[in-house]
C-alpha cells in the first residue's frame, strides 16, 4: 500500500485550480442548462491500461463544492488496472460538472507519471537499481508528482534545494573544481545532509572520490565509462547515472552496476492516462 499524501497538502492545489477554472462568475453553462437541485451519479473511468495516483484529487475536487457527494473508489494508487471504472460519484450535478475537468486534469496527469515510472521500474526488474525522479517538475505540483512517482514503483530524490547538497556542473565551475567545491560543502553541510557530487568524466570522478561524497552523479556517461566508473568507485559511495536515459537505454545502464538511475522524464515528459467521466 502507498502511503497518501495527507489532504492538507492536496487540498490547496485543488482549491487553486477549480478557482482558476471557475473564474470570475462560476461554471455559467452548469447554472443555465441544470436545475439547481438535480443529482448526477456517475463514473470515472480510465481509457487505457495504467498506474492509479491521485484518487484523492477527484474527491476533494468534487467535495469543495458539493460536500454531501458520495465517492467511492474501485481502485487504489499504486494499483495497475485494465481500461474501466476506477471510482463512481453520486453528487450534486451542477457540482459534479463544474469540478468535472480540475478533476480530470489532476488524476489525469498524476495517472501519467505513475504509469510511465512503473514502465521504466519493470524495464530493470532483477537488477536491484532504483530508478528515482528529478526536480523537473510542474510548477506547483512537486510534491503531488513525486508521488506518483511513487505509486509507480520509483523513488524520490530530493524535494528542494534545501534537504540535500547536490553540487552539479556549474557549482564546480563557480568553486574552482570538484574537490574545492566537495570540501566546501563538506564544511558547511549539517551531520544529517548528504552532499552529491555531478562529474561528466572519470578524471572529475577521481577528483571526487578523494573527497568522499555520499553520492556521485555520472552525467551522460557512456556505458563503458558506466562500467569503468563503478570499478574505480569499489562501492565506496553510491553512483546515480542521469542524462538522457530512455526506456530503450534504462536496462543496460542499470546492467553497468550503477546504484540509482534519475530520469527526469517521469515527470517532465509522462503523457496523461485517459481517463473520463461517464454520466449514468
Amino acid at each position: 500500500m502507498i502511503e497518501p499524501l495527507p489532504d492538507l497538502i492536496l487540498e490547496p492545489v485543488v482549491r487553486a485550480a477549480l478557482a482558476e477554472d471557475l473564474g470570475r462568475a462560476g461554471d455559467i453553462t452548469s447554472a443555465a442548462c441544470i436545475e439547481p437541485g438535480a443529482g448526477l451519479a456517475a463514473r470515472f473511468a480510465n481509457r487505457k491500461r495504467g498506474v492509479i495516483a491521485g484518487l484523492a484529487c477527484v474527491r476533494l475536487a468534487i467535495g469543495a463544492l458539493d460536500p454531501h457527494a458520495v465517492f467511492d473508489e474501485l481502485a487504489h494508487d499504486g494499483d495497475q488496472v485494465e481500461p474501466g471504472a476506477i471510482a463512481l460519484v453520486r453528487a450534486n450535478a451542477r457540482a459534479l460538472l463544474s469540478a468535472e475537468r480540475t478533476a480530470l486534469n489532476l488524476v489525469s496527469r498524476l495517472c501519467g507519471v505513475a504509469t510511465l515510472t512503473r514502465a521504466y521500474v519493470d524495464a530493470v526488474t532483477g537488477t536491484g537499481v532504483a530508478v528515482t525522479d528529478t526536480r523537473k517538475t510542474t510548477p506547483g505540483l512537486r510534491a503531488l508528482e513525486k508521488y506518483a512517482v511513487r505509486c509507480g514503483g520509483g523513488v524520490n530524490h530530493r524535494f528542494g534545494l534545501d534537504d540535500a547538497i547536490l553540487i552539479k556542473d556549474n557549482h564546480v565551475a563557480a568553486a574552482g573544481g570538484v574537490g574545492a567545491a566537495i570540501r566546501r560543502a563538506r564544511a558547511a553541510a549539517g551531520h544529517l545532509v548528504k552532499v552529491e557530487c555531478e562529474v561528466d568524466s572519470l578524471g572529475q570522478l577521481d577528483e571526487a572520490l578523494a573527497e568522499a561524497p555520499d553520492v556521485v552523479m555520472l552525467d551522460n556517461f557512456s556505458l563503458a565509462g558506466l562500467r569503468e566508473a563503478v570499478a574505480r568507485a569499489k562501492g565506496k559511495v553510491v553512483l546515480e547515472a542521469s542524462g538522457g536515459v530512455t526506456l530503450d537505454t534504462v536496462r543496460a545502464i542499470a546492467e553497468t552496476g550503477v546504484d540509482v538511475i534519475s530520469v527526469g522524464a517521469l515527470t517532465h515528459s509522462a503523457p496523461i492516462l485517459d481517463i473520463g467521466l461517464d454520466a449514468d
